[in-house]
């Protein structure tokens, strides 16, 4: 994902932002205070556990809810004393499907453009050109009853930008779809977002937010306890390392006595190097080992991915060592 380049090293305008946001329902505070910063053109991912408050961020930013505190501005407008101004920028995929399954998919568009008050003519041109984006020009006189879980996806998704929004705001938007459906899905959010389009994005699909995100929040208990690319936020869990692996017991021995600190598997005839998973660290490791003549069966490098990522940060359970990628080589 392309980061927005910078203008005479200002930064890029911020299609959202918030200070301070606060709300509660009863005695329980959902959002203790965040602050957000989305800058126009990307893709935000907000990560949590349920219950940690993403639903509300988002129902609060598109101005379906009030919060109790804070401030927000949307699209250049304030959530509170300009919310027609921030619904006429903003699109909103829920959780489930908003489509009326007793209407096709055109009529399902050409309701939505109603709705938006476009004139007859213009919300005839948009729903075709949705139809045809979207892939289901062949299905638009079906009922939406009739499709399926990827399809409604892809029509929901459609209906949200009838009105050609400047931040649209995904809720968890391709829970209980198949592989095949959740990458059409991606490769949509990327094609919006090469458009210009900002996305917010709430997702427990981790691998969703790596693949989409050029910055990652992870919400727990009402607050925001990190947030940076995916990239920064795995660096900040421990646990990389080499795994280096012999069928040789003697040249086994001789590794270990070149590092020291590794933990022997002396049944696997295998050594774990602690290391940042760089480039530079595995070239270090790999001179130290020719150095001293020794000559590995093969290698693996692992590193903390973001499951390792949600766990450590929202005490959901143990980090472990993270998702191995494999090198063998013959040396």
């Amino acid at each position: 994902m392309p980061t927005p380049r910078k203008v005479g090293g200002a930064r890029p305008p911020a299609a959202v932002s918030a200070f301070g946001l606060r709300k509660s329902y009863g005695d329980k505070t959902v959002l203790d205070g965040i602050d957000l910063r989305i800058p126009a053109g990307t893709v935000f991912a907000l990560l949590g556990p349920n219950g940690a408050g993403k639903t509300t961020t988002v129902q609060i930013l598109s101005t379906l809810v009030a919060a109790d505190g804070g401030q927000a501005q949307v699209a250049g407008h304030d959530i509170a004393t300009a919310p027609d101004g921030v619904r006429a920028a903003i699109g909103v995929t829920g959780q489930f499907a908003a489509l009326d399954d007793l209407l096709t998919a055109e009529e399902n568009l050409l309701l939505m453009a109603d709705l938006l008050r476009l004139d007859r003519r213009e919300g005839r041109s948009r729903t075709r050109e949705l139809l045809e984006r979207f892939g289901i020009a062949d299905v638009a006189r079906k009922r939406a009853a009739t499709f399926s879980g990827g399809m409604r996806r892809r029509l929901d998704l459609a209906m949200t930008l009838v009105g050609d929004p400047q931040v649209i705001f995904l809720d968890e938007p391709t829970t209980g779809l198949d592989p095949r459906s959740r990458r059409t899905m991606w490769d949509m959010v990327r094609e919006l977002v090469a458009g210009g389009t900002t996305v917010f994005l709430t997702t427990q699909y981790l691998e969703e937010a790596d693949q989409l995100a050029d910055r990652i929040a992870v919400l727990d208990d009402g607050r925001i306890v990190a947030e940076g690319t995916a990239d920064e936020l795995k660096a900040r869990i421990p646990g990389s390392h080499v795994r280096l692996r012999f069928t040789d017991s003697a040249e086994y021995e001789r590794a270990a006595s070149v590092f020291p600190g590794a933990a022997r598997d002396d049944d696997e005839l295998a050594l774990r190097v602690a290391g940042d998973g760089g480039l530079d660290a595995l070239r270090s490791l790999l001179d130290r080992l020719d150095a001293a003549g020794v000559r590995a069966a093969g290698f693996s490098v692992h590193t903390p991915d973001l499951d390792d990522v949600f766990l450590a940060l929202t005490g959901q359970g143990t980090a472990g060592s993270g998702a191995p990628l494999h090198l063998e080589e013959n040396r």
